[in-house]
């Protein structure tokens, strides 16, 4: 009870919508433009652009998608090895007052 969950589009079910609202969950989804906007759904654009562009970053130059796992722990050990680098090097990047915190060009040799 209590929780909330960020969703897209695809998660419109009046099935799902019954399910959670019984176990007190929100869900946070953007609505069809034909259908009248969802109480909060203003707030979703800019949390659905910080995804992408983690994504994106995560994707591009950490290279995710050729992780190289082969057992679902070798894969899960893998991003979680991309994460803390790119954790470590947006650290680092602002505490050195780089222009651009998000980059991990300068440590790509």
């Amino acid at each position: 009870p209590g929780l909330l969950i960020i969703a897209d589009k695809g998660y419109i079910s009046a099935e799902l919508d019954t399910f959670l609202a019984e176990r007190g969950v929100r869900l946070l989804r953007p609505s069809y433009r034909n259908r009248t906007p969802r109480p909060g759904e203003h707030l979703l654009k800019p949390i659905r652009q910080l995804i992408e562009s983690v994504n994106d970053t995560l994707k591009g130059q950490l290279n995710l998608e050729l992780h190289g796992g082969r057992t679902v722990t070798g894969v899960g050990a893998r991003i979680a090895q991309r994460i803390l680098a790119l954790t470590a090097a947006i650290w680092h990047n602002r505490h050195t007052g780089q222009p651009i915190a998000r980059s991990l060009i300068a440590y790509d040799h």
